[in-house]
């Protein structure tokens, strides 16, 4: 009993004298756990400009925690420093305490399957692939798959020459691998490329595991937490594209002789040698296609299948046969000739064909000349230089079609045009022509892709006049005796120099483009620019540089000065000499000063300051200014008679402070003209505002924060919304009562596709009243209600006073929903809504023929999902006829006890492939007309609730 009590004794004074090292060592783990919530936000914020794309609820649900913590902690803090004896040891405890749980959010923000970066699988990614597959193609994903599936080969080679098709092979076997929801949808893909990079790699397979490195340099720590993560996964497939050279396994985390977890490992080479190095325990070689396939691939390509005219058709046997066989030779000169019907031009291409490919007797060699004959088929110079400018990235690099774009118009490589808009379009042309005649890949819709053979084709034709080195790991600049007179391109993207010294001043007066962007560069000599007078475009975006050199501000002639995303730059020289900069972006950097000498930059189209320093810009900075895009940082007040000034703005990225400022700039534009690009914020208070991510590329939101739209001192200011929006957020805004009463100007929102909604006053979205009781011609009232009918994704959350989509005041049968409403919706989410006890009429339900995905969490008096029209007379209607949802694909059901109802008859739904039901009791009837084995259903199984559920087919749960 001493002895404990002793304990007890010294435990106290301890926590007496600790008090302050422990609110220290609190205050360091909160700010980590920041940091963490800092990315999490900026990564979502990213995430969810995509189609597809929105946060779990896990994700909201740590948030918030973070949330809660920060709060926790501030009054723990202010506590401490009234500094009373008496408190100290009881204060010590709730330290400790709380450090335990802030402990338990970083673990998870760190290493949690489904909280970091956790974003819905609304789209599985998935590659696209030629449609087109051959016998020996067929036997080959025959082979692989068998080997998938068993159990005694667990690492695959696949290997060949390039261009005979490895890559396709390997992404058709990753689609039906998503397709079938094996290995539990765990499916990775990593490119390895020539130029192997194991600190790259490891970065790349922790991002897919949603695990942060970030903080930790050693190799092989980071190698024992990927091991940690993927042990996780329990079961997993990884797939190693263009494997040049052989590593370690250890060295990703994984010890094939030794690992507690099913993997299956697919090794893609040109190496049988290399395959054999990885440990591959079966190796399949992939063989140029024989004459029949080689033929039928190209008239695949060619022409869909459709007969040529005979004596054309001849004369394309032959060509196809120069290919020999090789289907990247093949396919690109199907679509360099697409469309070509006049004979004597396919016997002058085959004739070309033969000369180029003369004395060309090795396989891999021979598919140069084809490529180059491709190139050189494109005849128009600018679909030349936009085609060749692909290959100052790095090998298998995924390029943003935006961005590319952007530099397509910084190296005025396009013909002239009068607007932003009409340049972007030039470009997505210029890229889709590059698509359709097989130079150029498509990758995920905003991306293109170079194969690497293509790639190396294409810096044999400018070797003597650019120098790339990208993405090949340099930790030094190349020597001074590389930097040639003649130089016109240079590339150093992606690589890991640190300083440039070296090369004090290279002797490139006909440069006009210099990449250096996304590496450790930290400084640059004065002299380092001084023989570099026709430069056009700098690039030095991303790197650790503080200061820029004086000499920039000689380099008359320059277009374009990008420096987003160096955080640590903290001055730019003066820039009134640089009369032809037409773009300066300055984002995600420490400037706090616009650079002196903006103002006269009278050619100056893009200025970009979001998430800069910046405070202020000095009056009259901007009315002399001619800008097309303008982003500015959302801590600074705009001034707002220069912004509304701007008569040529197409591009607007920023917040306004109030609402009153919004609708000023709104009636500001142009009646000829509207903004193509924007994300605005509406309001002083925002979620997550300090760490919002605005997105770069093409979007068209509004965010309306907390108060914004309240009745002020000048009574309720008009709501004036860009007639484009696609995505509106209300944000605690003000409103409070139906969605489309209180938001006049809705019905002018036209191209609406995304609403989110966070706003405890709404009560429902539409209001069906009297009024609706006089008839209305039905082109009016689709007018009125514009949005709803072409609404994909509805996003409703936090909602206490929500009582339904619909309210009606009179019977339905007086006042029916009107037709084709809310018809192209694709996904409904219902999360926190209190007093919902009826999710959807059964009315509307017809209407939702294009519903992907129902998720409905966390409404406490939920009951049904799909219930009968009530009104407040108590109208009600029989409920047991079959409904259908013919694109429904997820169910996703959780927290919601009261929920008795799915639906009292039946659903014919032949879509679906998941249902998630957790803790949800009180459901007795499951009543889903499935396909069979269709269905991934997850469930909470409470006291044998999972066997007493009736399905409309009685084998079901035991199937599923």
């Amino acid at each position: 009993m001493g002895d404990m009590l002793a304990n007890i004794a010294v435990n106290a004074a301890s926590d007496y004298y600790n008090l302050e090292t422990k609110m220290q060592n609190l205050k360091r783990k909160l700010e980590l756990l920041n940091c963490q919530e800092a990315d999490v936000v900026a990564r979502l914020g990213e995430e969810e400009c995509l189609p597809g794309k929105r946060r779990k609820h896990v994700v909201q649900y740590w948030l918030s925690e973070v949330v809660s913590k920060q709060k926790e902690f501030e009054s723990l803090e202010a506590d401490v420093n009234q500094n009373r004896r008496a408190w100290r040891v009881s204060l010590a405890k709730r330290a400790d305490k709380m450090f335990e749980e802030v402990t338990i959010l970083t673990d998870q923000g760190a290493f949690s399957e489904g909280v970091v970066l956790a974003v819905s699988e609304t789209i599985k990614e998935k590659f696209v692939t030629a449609e087109w597959k051959g016998q020996g193609f067929k036997e080959k994903f025959h082979g692989v798959w068998t080997y998938l599936l068993g159990n005694e080969v667990s690492i695959i080679g696949i290997y060949g020459m390039g261009g005979v098709g490895k890559t396709t092979l390997a992404q058709c076997i990753y689609n039906e691998l998503k397709n079938e929801n094996l290995f539990y949808g765990n499916i990775f893909w990593f490119t390895v490329s020539q130029d192997l990079n194991i600190y790259k790699l490891q970065n790349d397979i922790g991002k897919a595991l949603n695990l942060d490195l970030s903080d930790e340099d050693d190799e092989h720590k980071r190698a024992a937490k990927l091991g940690w993560a993927l042990e996780r996964r329990k079961k997993f497939v990884l797939i190693l594209d263009d494997v040049w050279n052989s590593f370690p396994y250890q060295k990703i985390g994984i010890s094939p002789s030794h690992a507690e977890y099913e993997f299956k490992m697919i090794v893609i080479s040109r190496s049988l040698e290399v395959c054999l190095k990885m440990e591959c325990q079966e190796c399949l070689k992939v063989d140029i296609l024989s004459d029949e396939e080689a033929w039928e691939l190209f008239m695949n390509k060619h022409s869909n299948g459709k007969e040529l005219p005979p004596k054309v058709k001849e004369i394309a046997r032959e060509v196809v046969k120069e290919c020999a066989g090789l289907p990247l030779a093949i396919v690109t000169m199907a679509g360099s000739l697409r469309g070509v019907v006049d004979i004597r031009e396919w016997r002058d291409a085959l004739e070309e064909l033969k000369e180029s490919c003369v004395g060309q007797d090795d396989m891999e060699n021979k598919v140069f000349p084809i490529l180059l004959w491709s190139f050189n088929r494109l005849r128009d110079p600018i679909l030349k230089s936009c085609f060749l400018y692909c290959s100052l990235y790095p090998e298998d690099f995924r390029i943003n079609r935006y961005e590319l774009i952007q530099n397509f118009i910084s190296e005025e490589m396009m013909e002239r045009r009068t607007s932003r808009q009409a340049y972007f379009d030039q470009g997505h042309k210029i890229l889709n022509k590059l698509v359709n005649v097989c130079l150029l890949e498509t990758w995920g819709g905003e991306h293109v892709k170079m194969h690497d053979l293509i790639r190396d084709m294409a810096l044999k034709i400018t070797k003597d006049k650019w120098m790339v080195k990208a993405g090949l790991q340099l930790k030094e600049i190349p020597k001074e005796q590389e930097w040639k007179e003649d130089l016109d391109k240079v590339s150093l993207m992606r690589n890991n120099i640190n300083n440039i010294w070296s090369v004090a001043s290279p002797k490139c007066p006909k440069l006009s483009t210099l990449l250096l962007n996304f590496f450790p560069l930290k400084s640059i000599p004065d002299s380092f620019f001084l023989h570099m007078r026709g430069l056009h475009v700098l690039n030095l975006s991303n790197t650790l540089i503080e200061y820029l050199p004086n000499s920039i501000s000689g380099l008359e002639e320059l277009n374009a000065l990008l420096l987003g995303g160096c955080q640590r730059l903290k001055f730019v020289p003066p820039l009134e000499n640089l009369k032809a900069l037409k773009e300066l972006d300055l984002s995600y950097t420490g400037i706090k000063e616009i650079p002196r000498g903006v103002e006269s930059l009278t050619n100056l189209k893009c200025l970009d300051t979001i998430r800069s320093c910046i405070r202020k810009i000095p009056t009259g900075i901007l009315q002399g200014l001619s800008l097309q895009r303008l982003s500015l940082p959302t801590r600074m007040r705009i001034p707002i008679d220069e912004v509304a000034g701007l008569k040529q703005l197409e591009e607007f990225y920023g917040k306004f402070h109030s609402m009153h400022d919004f609708n000023i700039f709104i009636k500001s534009r142009p009646s000829d003209g509207k903004l193509n690009f924007f994300h605005i914020l509406v309001g002083k208070d925002i979620i997550y505002e300090k760490k919002l991510f605005f997105q770069r590329f093409e979007v068209k939101r509004v965010t309306f924060g907390k108060d914004s739209l309240k009745k002020g001192k000048r009574g309720k200011d008009e709501i004036m919304l860009p007639r484009n929006v696609d995505f509106l957020m209300f944000d605690r805004c003000g409103l409070c009562s139906c969605l489309f009463d209180d938001i006049q100007g809705l019905n002018s929102a036209t191209e609406l596709k995304t609403c989110s909604v966070y706003e405890e006053g709404i009560v429902c979205i539409l209001r069906m009243s009297l009024e609706m009781e006089q008839p209305m011609v039905e082109e009016e009232q689709q007018s009125s209600l514009m949005p709803l009918y072409y609404l994909e994704d509805l996003n409703l959350q936090k909602l206490p006073n929500f009582i339904g989509l619909i309210r009606w005041e009179v019977a339905p049968a007086v006042a029916p929903l009107p037709r084709g409403l809310f018809s192209h919706l694709r996904k409904l989410l219902v999360v926190q809504c209190g007093k919902i006890k009826k999710l959807l009429p059964r009315s509307l339900v017809q209407n939702l023929h294009n519903l992907n995905e129902l998720i409905v969490g966390s409404c406490a008096k939920l009951e049904e999902i799909i219930g009968d029209e009530e009104s407040d007379g108590g109208f009600s209607a029989e409920s047991n006829t079959v409904i259908t949802l013919p694109r429904l694909k997820i169910l996703d059901l959780r927290d919601l006890p009261e929920l008795e109802i799915i639906y009292k008859g039946t659903i014919i739904c032949d879509s679906i492939k998941k249902i998630h039901m957790e803790r949800i009791t009180k459901v007795r009837k499951v009543p889903f007309s499935l396909p069979p084995l269709a269905v991934t259903a997850m469930k909470e199984d409470e006291g044998g609730w999972w066997d007493s559920l009736e399905w409309e087919q009685p084998s079901a749960n035991r199937v599923l």
